[in-house]
């Protein structure tokens, strides 16, 4: 049993990042933050093979953070040799077996090949369990110390939309979606994902000037792909409503260069009435580099004018903006953060639900990658992954225990993914051979070796494809 990948895959749009600038301090930032965050996870995933190899009696040889050549290597007092090395991008634990070199008659009732099945299963399960453990700690922290969120106040409500053909109108506080409670708008989100890969009627309950009423989503047809879900739902936070006046206007923007001023009112875009920011916003992101016709109102009269849109990487997509800031959004914004915080006791649950949610849904989100349903755009590798650590780094610690929680929960569920190097590869060996009473044969073990590293190889390329895609726009 040797290495694990820690490719990873963040399947939700959690945090809103924007991109960084390009200086070399924040370049360095995100890489040591990278470090930090993916070794940490790493290192736990490989000590849980660690812990329980050696509990249950086999000798491990070596325990390695990163691949390739050590860079640091130390032998312990139990012969174990601890190595980092040069590639940071997964790990591995060396166990003694007799299909990897000679074994010494004294050592062999501890080599792991001689283990029966249980044992094995325990100790490759161990890795993947050690992250969905971190995951549940980090969570816990997160929900003890405290956390900002946006409470789920809705915008205004499109007509047209999901949720304005189930009776909202924008203003409502969402209260529970399908019997769960809903908190802010970072425990709606993934719920409403879930709601959409479930594919069916949802129930909603809303507050409006305190009276609860409820509402039925039918998500039946919708796609549950995050890049065009919400815009299909019509729901957006009450802040992004506000009315789209521009305040400011920033220098060399596809706005300036179009003649756009602080003051303007946006009333249009290519002939579609703009109500709020909200809609501009959603009206805009999905059409980066495309010209359009903005229609403002400036001193009584409307002014057309003609751009085209300029385009950010943000929350991990290419998006469109035309570098305007919209007037009070910030005030309506601190109007609806709120505190979500629990005592030690009732975070557990918390805690618990969050990894529970965050595994499903990432493991549905893979399935749905398969079938076509959701865009593979959402598998994001180590660029990206680096951005995210070195954004959440700035933003303070709890942000920072959010995404390695959430870069957890994939290194366990990826890890578990029936295929051959990984652990569950490993498993599905095992469990062929409780099936069928003896081991799989070393012939069909190789081959397997050889398909997973295919498959593996195409999803680290694609994964590198699509960072370098969001880099260059």
């Amino acid at each position: 049993m040797r290495a694990k990948s820690s490719l990873n895959l963040l399947p939700l749009r959690v945090v809103e990042a924007s991109m960084f600038d390009s200086t070399l301090f924040s370049l360095l930032w995100s890489a040591g933050a990278f470090v930090v965050a993916l070794g940490a996870l790493v290192a736990f995933h490989e000590y849980g093979h660690f812990w329980v190899a050696r509990r249950l009696g086999v000798k491990v040889l070596r325990y390695s953070i990163g691949f390739g050549k050590p860079l640091l290597s130390k032998r312990g007092k139990d012969d174990v040799e601890y190595v980092v090395a040069a590639i940071p991008l997964g790990g591995y634990v060396k166990m003694l077996d007799e299909r990897e070199g000679d074994v010494a008659p004294e050592d062999a009732h501890r080599a792991f090949n001689r283990q029966g099945v249980w044992t094995r299963i325990a100790i490759v399960v161990a890795g993947p369990a050690a992250n969905f453990l971190f995951a549940f700690v980090a969570y816990w922290l997160v929900f003890v110390v405290g956390t900002s969120a946006i409470l789920p106040a809705l915008g205004t409500v499109p007509a047209g939309s999901l949720a304005h053909d189930a009776g909202l109108r924008g203003g409502e506080v969402v209260q529970t979606l399908d019997g769960d409670a809903i908190d802010s708008w970072d425990s709606l989100r993934p719920k409403l994902i879930e709601a959409a890969l479930t594919s069916g009627p949802v129930a909603l309950r809303a507050s409006d000037n305190g009276v609860e009423r409820d509402y039925t989503l039918d998500f039946s047809d919708v796609s549950a792909d995050p890049q065009t879900l919400f815009q299909t739902l019509g729901m957006t936070p009450r802040f992004a409503s506000t009315e789209p006046k521009v305040s400011d206007v920033v220098a060399a923007s596809p706005a300036e260069q179009a003649g756009m001023q602080a003051g303007d009112r946006i009333v249009a875009i290519d002939g579609q009435a703009m109500g709020s920011s909200g809609a501009l916003i959603d009206y805009l992101r999905v059409r980066p580099g495309q010209q359009v016709q903005v229609d403002v109102l400036r001193d009584g009269q409307t002014v057309p004018l003609n751009l085209t849109v300029g385009s950010e990487l943000e929350d991990g997509e290419t998006v469109g903006k035309i570098g305007i800031a919209i007037s009070g959004s910030r005030q309506v914004l601190d109007e609806d953060r709120t505190t979500i915080r629990h005592n030690m006791l009732a975070a557990i649950p918390g805690a618990i639900d969050q990894t529970w949610t965050m595994s499903v849904l990432t493991l549905r989100m893979l399935g749905r990658m398969v079938t076509g349903d959701v865009s593979v755009k959402n598998i994001s590798g180590p660029l990206h992954i680096a951005e995210y650590a070195g954004y959440t780094a700035r933003a303070g610690l709890v942000t920072f225990l959010s995404f390695m929680a959430i870069i957890s929960v994939s290194l366990g569920v990826l890890n578990l993914l029936p295929v051959p190097v990984l652990d569950g590869g490993h498993l599905l060996y095992y469990l062929a051979e409780l099936l069928k009473g003896s081991p799989v044969s070393e012939h069909t073990q190789v081959i397997g070796q050889q398909v997973g590293l295919v498959l593996l190889f195409m999803l680290m390329s694609l994964a590198f494809y699509n960072d370098i895609s969001r880099l260059i726009g």
